[in-house]
């Protein structure tokens, strides 16, 4: 038996019995974890609030074995908080919206549960501290953190160079299987073909240069966010449900 700390962002929480749930959070050192916390549905429980969504916490579990993953849950024993993003987001909902659309996201690629996601942690808590902070669209925030969640994962997307060749951009011909922009030597059949100003916003977004993103019109925000949607899908092979409700 064994006493485990680790911090942590709380990605979802689900009812358990009459009184407890169960936590899922994306961790620094240890990833994807499930814990049972106990009590915490009680309106006398001492850290129940400290475990909902989007909040950023110091978490000590209780483990039956050496290792935080085995065939019992582990319990979540011990909850401080670190910063409640969830405060400024759940008041909102654009930002409710594209925090959770984020939260699914980051589980989605720390799937396998104990293994390390130590960057798309990063990741997660940088984009809730600026989706909370308000300073940019919320979709923005959302569209950059898929961006950058891609990228940290294996699949990051050219918006200037060609994809196959290399070729120096601007290129016009964006197609998912290539992984970005291609030239017009390059192109294949079912290639979108998004406005330049789509493909500096999304160039924008993924490097964080925020003046440029800010700056662009919204009709290209609609269509930067539809090319986003559909490479993230392409390589989840299955779409994020959340995003249907997020305000564009």
């Amino acid at each position: 038996m064994s006493l485990i700390r680790d911090d942590g962002v709380v990605l979802r929480a689900q009812k358990l019995g009459e009184a407890d749930r169960i936590i899922t959070l994306l961790t620094r050192q240890h990833g994807k974890v499930r814990a049972v916390a106990r009590g915490v549905r009680k309106t006398k429980s001492k850290f129940g609030a400290r475990l909902e969504p989007f909040s950023h916490v110091d978490v000590q579990f209780f483990s039956r074995g050496s290792e935080l993953i085995s065939r019992s849950l582990p319990l979540c024993t011990q909850v401080e908080t670190i910063a409640p993003y969830g405060g400024s987001i759940v008041t909102d909902y654009g930002r409710y919206t594209a925090g959770t659309a984020m939260l699914e996201t980051a589980e989605r690629f720390a799937e396998n549960e104990g293994e390390p996601a130590v960057q798309q942690y990063l990741l997660l808590i940088g984009a809730l501290r600026t989706l909370a902070a308000g300073a940019h669209e919320s979709h923005l925030v959302l569209d950059a953190f898929l961006l950058r969640s891609l990228a940290v994962n294996g699949y990051g997307a050219s918006f200037t160079d060609c994809a196959k060749c290399g070729l120096d951009g601007p290129n016009r011909f964006f197609s998912l299987q290539a992984g970005g922009v291609l030239c017009a030597d390059c192109r294949v059949p079912g290639c979108a073909v998004p406005s330049p100003e789509t493909l500096v916003l999304l160039g924008a977004l993924l490097s964080g240069d925020w003046r440029t993103a800010d700056s662009c019109e919204p009709r290209y925000w609609r269509e930067g966010s539809g090319l986003v949607a559909a490479y993230l899908q392409w390589h989840l092979e299955r779409g994020i449900r959340s995003m249907r409700y997020v305000e564009k």
